[in-house]
C-alpha cells in the first residue's frame, strides 16, 4: 500500500516507519527538517518536505495515497489549531477520490479523563481534559466524513527503552536524584511499548473495514510508584521518590500536568479481537530488567 505518514521521526513514528517499510509498504513521510529528511531517506522512505502547520505545501502529495497515518502533534499552545488544519486537509483531499481514503487518526488515553478505578472500553465514552478536547472533536469529524474510512487510535502511555513517557523519571535516575512523581504513587497509567504500538498502526492501516475508536493498551493500568521502582531496579538507583502535590505539579507545568496525574485503567479488548494483535511487551521488566 501507499502510505502517507505524518510524524515519522517523532516518538511513535521512530518505530512506526520501519514497521511499515518492513511489511513492504511504500511510505511517503512528511519531514520538516533536514535531519528528519535524512533519517527518513536513509530508511528507504520517500521524503515530502513540509510542516504539518502549512498543509497547502504537502496536500498535493496525498494524491494517489491509499492510507494516511496521522501520528504528529506539536505539543504547544497551537497544537489544536495545527491538528484542525490537518483534518481539514484530509477531508478536502478525499472529496474527489473514487474510493475512500483510509485514515488512521491518533487520539490518546487522556481523552477518557480519570477513569475512577474502572477499566474503560471504547463504548464507555470520553471525558477529555480541556487541552485535548479538540482532538476528540476532530476525530468525530473524520469518522463522519463519507469519503474517508477512519479508525481513531487511542494509545496508552507510550514508552520505550530510552524513555518516552518515562523521560522525566529516567532523567532523575541518570542524575542520581529522587524520582519525581506528580500527584501520588498510586496513580495508574495504561501502558504500551512503542514497538507494539507500531504494529497496531500497521494492522489498522491494512484493514480498512475497521473503523471507529480503538484503544491500544498492553497493560491496563500500572501504578506510577511501581513504574518508578521498576526503572530504579533496572538502572541501579536506590528507588527514592519525591511526590509533588497536584498543586505543585500544576504550578510547575501548568495544564500539561493534568494528563500525567489522571488515574486511568483502559481495555484494549476490542482491538485485540478485531486484529488478533498480541503485544510483545506485556510487563515493564521485559523492557527494563533488573540489574
Amino acid at each position: 500500500m501507499r502510505i502517507f505518514l505524518l510524524g515519522a521521526t517523532g516518538s511513535i513514528g521512530t518505530a512506526l516507519l520501519p514497521e511499515l517499510l518492513a511489511a513492504g509498504h511504500h511510505v511517503t513521510a512528511l519531514c520538516r527538517s533536514d535531519i528528519a529528511a535524512r533519517t527518513v531517506d536513509a530508511q528507504g522512505a520517500k521524503v515530502c518536505r513540509g510542516d504539518m502547520r502549512a498543509p497547502q505545501d504537502w496536500a498535493p502529495a496525498l494524491e494517489g495515497q491509499d492510507v494516511v497515518i496521522h501520528a504528529a502533534i506539536t505539543f504547544d499552545e497551537e497544537m489544536a489549531a495545527a491538528d484542525r488544519q490537518v483534518v481539514d486537509t484530509l477531508i478536502n483531499a478525499a472529496q474527489t477520490r473514487a474510493a475512500a481514503l483510509r485514515v488512521i487518526y491518533t487520539g490518546g488515553c487522556w481523552l477518557y479523563g480519570d477513569t475512577r478505578g474502572r477499566i474503560l472500553h471504547e463504548a464507555d465514552g470520553f471525558n477529555p481534559i480541556p487541552a485535548f478536547r479538540p482532538f476528540l472533536n476532530q476525530a468525530e469529524r473524520l469518522m463522519r466524513a463519507p469519503t474517508l474510512s477512519t479508525a481513531t487510535l487511542h494509545p496508552a502511555m507510550v514508552y520505550h527503552q530510552e524513555g518516552g513517557v518515562f523521560d522525566r523519571m529516567l532523567a532523575d535516575i541518570a542524575a542520581e536524584r529522587p524520582i519525581e512523581l506528580w500527584g501520588n504513587a498510586s496513580i495508574r497509567w495504561p501502558l504500551i511499548h512503542r514497538k507494539d504500538l507500531a504494529v497496531v498502526y500497521r494492522l489498522l492501516a491494512e484493514n480498512p473495514d475497521l473503523t471507529g475508536h480503538f484503544n491500544a493498551v498492553a497493560q491496563c493500568g500500572v501504578e506510577i510508584g511501581a513504574i518508578a521502582a521498576t526503572l530504579a531496579r533496572a538502572h541501579g538507583h536506590d528507588g527514592t521518590v519525591n511526590s509533588l502535590s497536584r498543586a505543585k505539579a500544576q504550578a510547575l507545568a501548568g495544564h500539561w500536568a493534568e494528563g500525567p496525574m489522571l488515574d486511568q485503567r483502559l481495555s484494549g479488548a476490542r482491538l485485540r479481537a478485531a486484529t488478533g494483535w498480541v503485544p510483545q511487551y506485556q510487563d515493564l521488566e521485559q523492557c527494563f530488567p533488573p540489574l
